[in-house]
C-alpha cells in the first residue's frame, strides 16, 4: 500500500504573508486523513510549520502519520524552507513520539497552574518594587540579547533570531515600560536588588514573559521568591491561571516551576531539513 499526500485546495496567499495548503492522506488513493502545511508568520517563507495532522482512527498505527509527516517534509522542501516547526500538546504522547522519532528537537514547552484566591506572600526580607525608568532601558536591552541567543543556540540562524527578538519586543511593549496590562517588577531581599519580573497580566490568566534572578544571587531561593511574587500580581488583578514558557535545557527553571505545581500543555519543536 502506497500512502500520498493530495492538494485539498490550491496553495493560498495569506493576508499575513504566509503560504499554506491543506492535503489529503491518501492510501492507494483511499482517504485516510489530512494535514495542513504553511510557511511561518514570524521567521517567512524559509521556515514551514505542520499546522495539523489527522489520520482517521481505522487506519491508525499503520505508520501512515509517519509517511505523512515525511512527505510532507518533502513538500516543504519544493518551497524552499529548510526548517519545519510544529507544536505538540503535552496529552497527546503518540504525536510527541512520532515527532521526536522523526528527528524533532524540542526547543521550548509551555507550562502553566491554577491558582488559588489568595495571593501567595514572599519570603521574610523580600519585597517587591516597580521597575524604573532608569532600569528598564538597560533591562531591555539585555533582556533583548538574552532572548535572541537563546533562539540561537536552539536552532535559529542570528540574523533570524536577533530580528524576532527586536520584532517581539516592539510588538509586545508599544508603550515601553508603561504599555498596559504589563508588569515590570523588581525583587529586592533585605534592600538589595536580587532580581526581576515581566508580567502580563488580564482577564483571567498571567503570562511570565521573562524572570531572572541576578547571577550573583542565584542559589539562594530568589528564582521562586520571583515566581510567588508572579503569582500574587495575577491574583491581584483577578487572573486564575499563571502560564510561561520555558526553553529547553534551562533544567534550574523547569524544576523551580515542577516543584510550584506548573505542568507541560505543549512542546515547540523543530527540524532542519537537509
Amino acid at each position: 500500500m502506497t500512502t500520498t499526500l493530495r492538494p485539498a485546495e490550491p496553495l493560498r496567499q495569506n493576508p499575513d504573508g504566509t503560504r499554506s495548503c491543506r492535503y489529503r492522506v491518501c492510501v492507494n488513493s483511499r482517504p485516510v486523513g489530512a494535514i495542513h502545511l504553511g510557511t511561518h508568520p514570524v521567521f517567512g517563507d524559509a521556515v514551514a510549520r505542520i499546522t495539523s495532522l489527522h489520520i482517521e482512527e481505522p487506519d491508525r498505527r499503520r505508520g501512515r502519520a509517519t509517511v505523512a509527516a515525511l512527505a510532507a517534509e518533502e513538500v516543504v522542501r519544493s518551497w524552499g524552507c529548510r526548517r519545519v516547526e510544529v507544536t505538540v500538546p503535552a496529552d497527546a504522547g503518540p504525536a510527541l513520539r512520532l515527532a521526536t522519532a522523526l528527528g524533532y528537537v524540542v526547543r521550548s514547552r509551555g507550562m502553566e497552574k491554577p491558582l488559588g484566591d489568595t495571593p501567595p506572600a514572599l519570603p521574610e526580607g523580600s519585597r517587591a518594587r516597580p521597575m524604573t525608568d532608569a532600569e528598564f532601558g538597560p533591562w531591555l536591552a539585555r533582556g533583548e540579547e538574552g532572548y535572541a541567543r537563546d533562539w540561537t543556540e536552539r536552532g535559529v540562524p542570528e540574523d533570524e533570531a536577533r530580528a524576532k527578538a527586536a520584532r517581539d519586543h516592539a510588538v509586545l511593549l508599544p508603550g515601553g515600560r508603561t504599555t498596559e496590562g504589563m508588569l515590570f517588577s523588581v525583587l529586592e531581599h533585605e534592600g538589595t536588588p536580587v532580581g526581576t519580573l515581566w508580567l502580563s497580566v488580564g482577564g483571567e490568566r498571567g503570562h511570565v514573559f521573562d524572570v531572572e534572578a541576578d547571577a550573583a544571587h542565584r542559589g539562594r531561593g530568589h528564582g521562586r521568591s520571583l515566581m510567588l511574587l508572579a503569582e500574587a500580581q495575577t491574583v491581584a488583578a483577578g487572573g486564575r491561571v499563571l502560564g510561561l514558557n520555558v526553553f529547553a535545557g534551562n533544567t534550574p527553571a523547569e524544576r523551580l516551576y515542577a516543584s510550584l505545581g506548573y505542568a507541560t500543555t505543549w512542546y515547540a519543536m523543530y527540524k532542519a531539513l537537509l
